[in-house]
């Protein structure tokens, strides 16, 4: 086994004996001063159902690392929830929290010489957050996601937090009783774990998982199920074992695995949120990835899994239907897979789904065939026009038809446009406009659950399209464009009519090529 970095310094003399003191403090032994020390980032906490059973999992965690011959070392990292922050002055935040997320854990690994990391996470941006600092530490690391929450039960429904928001939208539109909203909000979140659709905490841990960064069927297992612990163990294991061969961070995430996370991103129907968040994984990790690199992948892969937020199913019925590694097995055979990308145990991915077979089992429609896919081509389309010169980010899904011309309703804020959609003054046809809501004019890129949630549960969702320079949760479908860059902050053509107005502007089928 290579000398580990602190455990190196800890035994170069005398010098180091205060160092050992406090160790011994901490748990350390006579016999532990030569071990390798793991950082073990747990983003558990109580403010959000994403996270609040990650510290059971982290003290599972730390058990196999102990026993794998490792010492291991817990610190804490923040969240906030996307969820119960979205459509407040809080969601400003939460795009901001990858950051605070990626520094707290560069900062302590290196300012404790880990050598290597076990990350913890539950909620939206536990996982970039966790993947930007790994890049930039280069030290063996694995990802474990906290997992899935079951689906919530109504009415013979699944039920997921988005279920809460359209909700919303049928309630104002006359659809649904004050007894019904409620029974909503009581069923849609039953337990432990992360938004149970296509949302951006499963897509982000499938393309993890595609990646090479965790283990096989982890990013979609239930939180609260036997087997998310087992597996937490197992990473431990996989992990000691990866410090002592030495493979990094810079091995894994190449080129290929990037390609390969966007491809099971359009297989699955993901978030526009990965987008964003694999841009700016690849760029601390120093590959080139570009927004054209989703458009050319996007042209190949078609969509496979009919899941929600625009399909029929949750995160756990994909995991009883064969999970991430079925739909990576299809796109390997089809040629659509970089089999020889290495993962964190030190196999290829060809080697790791070697056994699993090439067409979906008969019994569950969650995956479809290869050659019979829910869309022909993949579902986030980066378009380029005259309100997005430098590009943005449509998802497809689940709409009938995917131009609309008409008059665009313009609001300067995220909360203007939701009173206007719940008042009954947004009309079929109607494009919705949301400007300075970008990075900077947000600032902070807010996400539009709310208003698109409201639109679909108003019965708008096939006839009403919104244009924005904010960003869109991963519960978010319908006739959505995102992103547009530049902002209207920084001049973009976005921001050309004048403030304040909510009037004709211009027909949406100009907005993007």
């Amino acid at each position: 086994m290579p000398d580990n970095r602190r455990s190196q310094a800890i035994t170069q003399g005398v010098q180091r004996t205060p160092n050992r003191a406090m160790l011994r403090a901490v748990g350390f032994g006579d016999n532990d001063f030569t071990k390798p020390i793991v950082g073990l980032a747990n983003g558990h906490s109580t403010i959000t159902p994403c996270n609040m059973g990650l510290g059971g999992l982290a003290t599972r965690a730390e058990a196999g690392l102990q026993q794998a011959g490792a010492m291991p070392q817990m610190f804490g990292t923040i969240t906030i929830s996307d969820g119960i922050s979205m459509g407040t002055e809080g969601m400003k935040y939460s795009l901001v929290s990858r950051e605070v997320i990626a520094d707290a854990i560069e900062t302590v690994c290196n300012g404790q010489s880990m050598d290597g990391v076990l990350a913890i996470g539950g909620c939206d941006k536990n996982m970039p957050g966790a993947m930007i600092a790994i890049a930039r530490l280069n030290i063996p690391a694995i990802f474990v996601y906290g997992g899935t929450i079951k689906p919530g039960h109504y009415n013979g429904e699944d039920l997921t937090v988005v279920s809460a928001f359209e909700a919303v939208g049928q309630y104002s539109a006359g659809k649904i009783s004050d007894e019904e909203i409620l029974a909503v909000e009581k069923h849609a979140c039953p337990g432990a774990g992360s938004c149970g659709g296509m949302f951006t905490a499963n897509t982000m841990s499938s393309a993890f998982e595609a990646m090479g960064m965790s283990l096989m069927y982890s990013s979609t297992m239930a939180a609260e199920d036997a087997e998310k612990a087992d597996s937490t163990e197992k990473s431990a294991f996989v992990l000691v074992e990866a410090i002592r061969q030495q493979i990094l961070p810079s091995q894994i995430l190449t080129r290929k695995a990037f390609e390969n996370g966007i491809a099971v991103i359009m297989a699955v129907g993901g978030s526009t949120n990965s987008v964003l968040h694999l841009l700016a994984i690849a760029n601390a990790i120093g590959v080139e990835l570009t927004l054209d690199d989703f458009e050319t992948i996007r042209h190949k892969v078609p969509v496979i899994c009919d899941l929600k937020p625009s399909g029929r199913y949750v995160a756990t019925d994909f995991h009883q239907a064969g999970g991430v590694p079925q739909v990576m097995k299809m796109l390997l055979h089809a040629g659509l897979l970089h089999g020889d990308a290495l993962t964190i145990t030190g196999q290829t991915i060809a080697e790791l789904l070697a056994d699993i077979p090439i067409t979906p089992r008969t019994d569950q429609d969650v995956i479809r065939p290869f050659d019979q896919p829910l869309y022909p081509l993949g579902h986030l389309g980066i378009l380029k026009g005259n309100l997005a010169e430098e590009g943005a980010v449509a998802k497809l899904t689940g709409i009938k038809h995917q131009d609309i011309t008409g008059p665009a309703r313009v609001f300067e804020s995220e909360e203007e446009c939701l009173r206007a959609i719940l008042d009954n003054k947004i009309q079929a046809g109607d494009v919705v406009v949301v400007r300075y809501e970008g990075p900077k004019g947000g600032p902070g890129m807010r996400e539009m659950l709310a208003p698109t949630s409201a639109i679909i549960g108003a019965g708008l969702g096939d006839s009403v399209g919104l244009i924005t320079d904010g960003r869109f949760s991963g519960g978010t479908y319908g006739m959505v464009v995102g992103h547009v860059a530049p902002e209207a902050a920084v001049g973009g053509t976005i921001a050309s009519s004048k403030r304040g107005t909510a009037s004709p502007l211009m027909p949406a089928k100009t907005c993007c090529n």
